[in-house]
């Protein structure tokens, strides 16, 4: 107990004694979105599309032609920027779900990495069966830290990209070059 005592009031003379003018304090903002897209082919196909070697259709990156850019699409699988052959690289989300065909789930930061503040961002995607052999994507998106105003309109608007000018259009071209 004496022991216990002693670490306490140590550790408070150290806390008392630390520099309070260097700690900042922060309010964490968020944002939220959600956002549908249409992609031809079975919801099978499209996640397998969607998984997988991504250079086909995603096209930022932190390194100017990454050696590999891939989402595993298992519980604790990555979506991995590989730099070079060294091994270098950027882990952009952790897989926190995974069921083909059906849905995928992944939480990291991605892009906002850059920010280099404590970030929280969950990207949420369900495959869904639709009209005349298409499947619709339905993704969320959940963000929370410390993320700068106007973030959140900026992520909503690389969406629009990612889905509706890059994965789409690729994934109709492999469509109908019957891959």
């Amino acid at each position: 107990m004496k022991i216990a005592l002693l670490l306490v009031t140590l550790a408070t003379a150290a806390w008392a004694g630390s520099r309070l003018d260097d700690l900042k304090s922060v309010a964490p903002t968020g944002f939220a979105f959600e956002k549908t897209a249409l992609a031809p082919g079975t919801p099978e196909e499209v996640f397998d599309a969607f998984t997988g070697d991504v250079r086909g259709w995603w096209d930022h990156s932190f390194s100017q032609e990454p050696k590999a850019m891939y989402i595993e699409p298992k519980p604790g699988g990555g979506f991995y920027e590989i730099f070079d052959d060294a091994g270098n690289g950027a882990l952009h989300a952790t897989v926190t779900y995974a069921m083909r065909g059906k849905a995928l789930q992944f939480t990291g930061p991605l892009g906002l990495a850059t920010l280099k503040a404590p970030v929280h961002m969950t990207h949420s995607f369900d495959f869904e069966a639709a009209e005349d052999g298409k499947t619709r994507i339905e993704l969320r998106v959940a963000a929370v830290g410390e993320i700068p105003d106007g973030m959140g309109a900026i992520v909503q608007r690389a969406w629009d990209h990612f889905l509706d000018e890059q994965f789409v259009p690729w994934v109709s071209g492999a469509a109908a070059a019957g891959k």
